[in-house]
């Protein structure tokens, strides 16, 4: 059995943080085990309202968690504030935690704020230099490095000063950007890699982030190469868009079982789509 462990807020609709995570471990056939950051007071429609948890009974979590049940790969969402992403960089740190993704939420889709601007300084020094990738779109990539992302140049730029920071990969989500394509460019250090899918018409689906970086996640905790994972990650979101479901007045929902329960092929498979 393969583990991966979300560190997240709560989202009662179900499309992404925890909830949507723990889907996505589920469909790509890794085991899902979670750790809560915030509640959060959320719909389809948008977040009405938030409430970080302490600190220390985040990293109670994570403790209990890892003492108990073998972790894999470990992803992070929403960490709500500055106290919170210390906490989590010390416990990957102390127990050890590997494979890294860092999902760097920050703002969401209707434009609450979810992490604060000490948060975000935080993420810089201390958890992005933790991580194995770090999967920001492109209004993520802005706030990190304070330059525009208007441009496939200009994503490349990014992702280099975003590994500047420490991260071992970057992928740079194009599902923010406009044409025909969407493009998820991924850079190790050596060599840059697009990732071309056409882009799904119609509105927004909810949670589209977390189950791209949850995907990477299980992808590394199933033994695929970033790239693979990146891969996988790309094609789930693109199948979980084309399901997506109408459930509420607002967004739709990801269908995250647009593939059935039966999991991916395995690490080293030919196409790990």
């Amino acid at each position: 059995m393969r583990t991966a462990l979300t560190i997240a807020g709560s989202d009662p609709s179900g499309g992404a943080g925890i909830q949507g995570d723990l889907k996505t471990f589920a469909a790509l056939g890794a085991y899902g085990v979670s750790a809560i950051t915030a509640i959060t007071a959320q719909s389809t429609i948008g977040v009405e309202a938030s409430e970080p948890l302490g600190a220390d009974l985040v990293a109670a979590q994570i403790e209990a968690i890892a003492s108990d049940i073998h972790i894999d790969a470990t992803k992070t969402g929403m960490l709500a504030n500055a106290a919170i992403v210390e906490a989590v960089a010390a416990a990957i740190d102390e127990l050890a935690l590997p494979l890294l993704v860092v999902d760097p939420v920050i703002v969401s889709t209707t434009g609450a704020r979810l992490l604060d601007e000490d948060g975000v300084e935080m993420l810089r020094r201390e958890l992005i230099p933790r991580a194995a990738v770090v999967t920001p779109n492109l209004p993520e990539a802005e706030t990190l490095t304070g330059h525009p992302v208007r441009s496939l140049d200009d994503a490349r730029a990014a992702a280099a000063r975003i590994r500047e920071l420490g991260a071992t990969s970057v992928i740079i989500t194009g599902g923010h950007g406009s044409g025909n394509e969407s493009i998820d460019l991924v850079f190790d250090g050596h060599d840059f890699t697009e990732l071309r899918t056409a882009r799904i018409a119609g509105p927004a689906a909810h949670g589209t982030g977390c189950a791209f970086a949850a995907a990477v996640a299980a992808g590394l905790a199933l033994g695929f190469s970033t790239i693979d994972a990146a891969r996988l990650a790309q094609a789930f979101v693109a199948g979980a868009i084309r399901g997506a479901l109408k459930a509420g007045r607002g967004a739709p929902l990801l269908d995250h079982f647009w593939q059935g329960t039966r999991g991916w092929p395995a690490a080293g498979s030919a196409d790990p789509r």
